[in-house]
């Protein structure tokens, strides 16, 4: 009926059935910006956020995120992972936080939802923990950088290996 994995022939949602498949190493990379002013940007370089040290609680919440994925994502599979980080970027001048998320297991399906889920996590921690000094914080995006593993490898064009 479509090439869309997660329906099946009558069209209804399913979780695609990966049993078949060789476990192999993957590995995903996505991003979330979090953009803000300059002066937001700067309490959270400083760790001076009305909540405390910002990037130390946003990576945390990133990591938990990610393991809750299977949890939170109806139709992913709950997966053993072996690596989640979350990496921060503040440009101060531009008033953008730019997290950056890598998530890796052996298995039978990728990590894509994992990275995804543990940097917009991560992006919503920003938002909550600096939300007392500035109400105008936009999460604008949240993209897969990169994944190995599986079928293909697929890297966003202009992204660094």
């Amino acid at each position: 009926m479509s090439d869309l994995s997660h329906l099946g022939d009558d069209g209804q949602a399913r979780m695609v059935d990966v049993g078949g498949k060789n476990p192999s190493e993957r590995r995903a990379r996505a991003r979330a910006r979090v953009r803000m002013s300059p002066k937001t940007a700067a309490a959270v370089e400083s760790g001076d956020g009305p909540k405390g040290e910002v990037l130390g609680v946003a990576r945390l919440a990133g990591v938990q995120a990610a393991k809750q994925t299977g949890a939170l994502i109806p139709l992913a599979h709950p997966l053993p992972l072996t690596f989640v980080d979350v990496e921060a970027r503040i440009d101060v001048e531009a008033g953008l936080v730019e997290l950056v998320a890598e998530a890796r297991t052996v298995g039978r399906t990728g990590v894509e939802m994992e990275a995804m889920t543990a940097c917009a996590v991560a992006a919503l921690t920003v938002y909550d923990m600096v939300k007392g000094v500035e109400r105008g914080v936009e999460v604008e995006q949240i993209v897969l950088l990169e994944k190995s593993g599986g079928r293909r490898d697929w890297r966003r064009d202009g992204e660094p290996g």
